[in-house]
């Protein structure tokens, strides 16, 4: 079974950076297509960024695009979620995930524990 392990949120100021990693064991990793979720406080979780088993194709939701980028290592098994221009209310817990289709309503085979990204103003 596949376990995900994200790293590097932490607490930011607003117009701040961040890049979290999200490391995977199991020999799945490079056939899969990952993703990010997102789950601030009191409200459901959102789809943030997929981005395909070979690197080449991503996606972003709106809210995102143009502030974030994902990328992946499959020699490393690791995927990233670069984040820049953060708000307040990018405020979140973030969570990597293996999807089990590409597209913009992606279901999920495995989750991470997530990590926590808050932005001060």
């Amino acid at each position: 079974q596949v376990q995900l392990v994200e790293s590097g949120g932490g607490l930011v100021q607003a117009g701040g950076s961040l890049r979290l990693s999200c490391a995977a064991s199991g020999r799945t990793f490079s056939a899969s297509i990952m993703g990010w979720f997102r789950q601030a406080p009191g409200k459901e979780r959102e789809f943030v960024a997929a981005v395909t088993s070979s690197g080449r194709n991503d996606y972003y939701t709106d809210s995102l695009k143009g502030r974030c980028t994902i990328s992946r290592d499959n020699a490393k098994n690791t995927v990233y979620l670069q984040m820049s221009s953060l708000k307040p209310e990018d405020t979140a817990v973030y969570s990597c995930a293996i999807l089990t289709a590409w597209g913009p309503s992606p279901g999920v085979a495995s989750w991470g524990q997530g990590t926590q990204v808050t932005v001060s103003s």
